[in-house]
Parts: structure tokens; C-alpha cells; sequence
């Protein structure tokens, strides 16, 4: 069995799950409602954060790696440079 069927089943009876138990629940439908609400936010918010810290440590790696490749090029100039100065030395 493939791992996205297994995936996909496990998903799909989560979703049952959950939507059966909120039929079954013993509270006022109201009261689910605002748990659901509140939790739906709460998701978000953590969705939110996660996604910003995850965009923030981007920036800073393509930084970090912009910067060594800036290195690089440098150091790859430097030696052309001294080549460039041996062979026209040996001439």
C-alpha cells in the first residue's frame, strides 16, 4: 500500500472522527461553535507565527549564503589577479 493512501486514510477517518464527535458532543451547539472559533484561532495565530519565523530564518540564510557567494567571487578575482601577475612575471 502506498504511503499517500495510507496518508490520505488517516486523514479522511480524523476528519470522521472529529466530525462525529461534534454531532455526539453533550454541549449546546453554541458552546461548540465558540470552541471551535477559539480553537480555529488559536491554529491560525500558531499558523501564523510559525510561518513568520519560517520566512525570517529564510531571509537570513539567502543573506548568510549571498554573502559567501560574495566571498567567492572575491577570492576566485584575487586569484585570477595573481595568475594573471605570474604569468606576465615569467614573460
Amino acid at each position: 500500500m502506498k504511503s499517500s493512501n495510507v496518508l490520505l486514510g488517516f486523514v479522511v477517518g480524523a476528519a470522521a472522527g472529529a466530525a462525529l464527535g461534534i454531532l455526539f458532543a453533550p454541549e449546546k451547539g453554541s458552546d461548540t461553535r465558540e470552541k471551535l472559533a477559539s480553537k480555529g484561532g488559536d491554529f491560525s495565530d500558531d499558523l501564523k507565527y510559525k510561518f513568520n519565523n519560517f520566512i525570517d530564518d529564510l531571509a537570513e540564510k539567502s543573506k548568510s549564503l549571498f554573502t559567501k557567494g560574495e566571498q567567492v567571487v572575491e577570492n576566485g578575482k584575487s586569484t585570477i589577479e595573481q595568475i594573471n601577475r605570474n604569468i606576465v612575471s615569467e614573460v
